[in-house]
């Protein structure tokens, strides 16, 4: 028998006894109109609708689609509900045990079924960045030939852990984080549905918010911790899911912080000046604070990579790799995983040496600029390469350092009325002190006026 998405045994006990199956697999959505967020992937005439039979075939049919996003938003989701309303032949393979063979077979087995019963075949491929470049590879010739029809999955950067010619010829839809709204929308339905808890208990504000504090955008997430509470809840003869019982349940304490007002602006502001005073456990704590309320780790990786210019610099030339690193680590991979990058790139830099240097040579050149201090280039710097140019006395006189013993050529750089103008004052902290004495030696070979 083809391996189907959900096993026709299990989808027999499932409706014979709903409350066998967890929450979140009871409040799946049944259609496209049921799936909460995505919108923007869910209009008229979009790919998923079009895989679902809304929409013509023949040669402007549903293409293939790579489906990226974090744990949680609702991939699997959007494949269950495909092979619900489709009247296609739909498999379903994972990349963590299928192989080349298995592959193949599904092929074969599409190109029978459209050959002898002109049934089209859906193949959902989950965590497709655990293939292999020729696992990838083997695909290739039923997506471009249409033979199947690919709906694959993955919680990582696509560009990093999928084929350039897989890529060519698929859709690559974007799943985004599910808003506070989406959640919100969603755990009410679960309260009341028949499906879900059918009103066997109520959810005051404060644990509502919590929970949505606790799934970062995650629906799974929050259904698993919803169904853990109600059911400790119910257990203890309760019929309102308390703070209390949420925190006893998941084991997590809320976290008082709103990340639309201004906890989120002071949180994150004491974050960097914790980095910058090099205060290491301070850092920590609020990295952490901002990781439990479900920052955005995009946001806090993009204010460690402004750290590490603004406050560390040349003191520690290693500091913004590290931090850029650490923000391509974060959009690969996401939350929980992304606590120990984000961690990982915060120690670095508030244990580095620090240095402004930077920022103030940057600032001091901008003002001069704003404030008219330009003048005309020199004209030995100017572009030569054109017919004329000679005759304009563009690019004559000019030295090349390469030619000198030195590697420095003692001629001026900067427009006449900035010739004598230092914007870089390196400190002599960490690694900026071997800049300093390039610096220093740099100004002295140029002919600069020293101090």
């Amino acid at each position: 028998m083809e391996p189907d998405l959900f096993t026709a045994a299990a989808e027999e006990r499932q409706e014979k006894d709903p409350s066998s199956s967890p929450l979140a697999v009871r409040m799946r959505p049944r259609i496209l109109d049921e799936v909460v967020g995505q919108q923007h992937l869910l209009k008229p005439g979009s790919p998923l609708r079009r895989l679902v039979g809304e929409g013509g075939g023949g040669p402007a049919g549903p293409s293939s689609v790579i489906l990226w996003g974090p744990p949680g938003t609702g991939k699997t989701t959007l494949a269950y509900v495909v092979s619900k309303a489709t009247n296609k032949r739909f498999v379903e393979l994972s990349a963590i045990t299928a192989g080349v063979k298995e592959v193949r077979t599904v092929i074969d087995g599409a190109r029978r079924a459209t050959g002898g019963f002109g049934k089209e075949t859906v193949l959902f491929l989950d965590e497709i960045h655990r293939f292999s470049k020729a696992q990838q590879d083997s695909l290739l010739p039923a997506v471009e030939n249409r033979w199947v029809t690919l709906i694959a999955a993955t919680t990582e950067n696509p560009y990093f852990s999928v084929i350039s010619p897989l890529l060519s010829r698929s859709l690559l839809l974007t799943l985004e984080p599910l808003t506070d709204d989406d959640l919100r929308g969603l755990i009410k339905r679960a309260l009341t549905d028949e499906r879900g808890l059918k009103d066997a208990v109520t959810l005051p504000e404060d644990t509502e918010e919590h929970l949505l504090r606790i799934a970062g955008g995650d629906a799974r997430r929050a259904l698993t911790a919803l169904e853990a509470a109600a059911g400790s809840a119910l257990d203890k003869g309760e019929t309102q899911v308390t703070l209390q019982t949420l925190e006893e349940t998941v084991d997590r304490a809320a976290v008082k912080y709103d990340r639309d007002g201004d906890q989120h602006y002071d949180v994150a502001s004491a974050l960097i000046k914790s980095i910058r005073g090099s205060d290491v456990d301070a850092a920590l704590h609020y990295l952490a604070r901002m990781i439990e309320a479900g920052e955005d780790p995009r946001f806090i990786a993009r204010r460690l990579m402004i750290s590490a210019s603004e406050d560390i610099g040349l003191a520690d030339p290693n500091a913004l790799p590290i931090a850029v690193a650490a923000a391509q680590a974060v959009a690969m991979i996401g939350f929980p995983e992304a606590a120990l990058t984000l961690s990982h790139a915060t120690i670095a830099l508030a244990l580095a040496p620090k240095s402004n240097a930077a920022t103030m040579a940057i600032g001091a050149a901008m003002e001069d600029v704003r404030k008219g201090h330009a003048g005309p280039v020199p004209p030995h710097l100017r572009d030569g390469h054109y017919k004329g140019a000679a005759k304009l006395g563009h690019a004559q006189g000019y030295v090349y350092p390469h030619d000198l013993p030195e590697g420095i050529a003692a001629q001026q750089y900067a427009p006449d009325a900035l010739k004598d103008r230092e914007y870089y004052t390196p400190t002599r902290h960490g690694a900026e002190a071997r800049y300093a004495d390039a610096v220093e030696w740099t100004r002295k070979h140029l002919g600069r006026k020293q101090p």
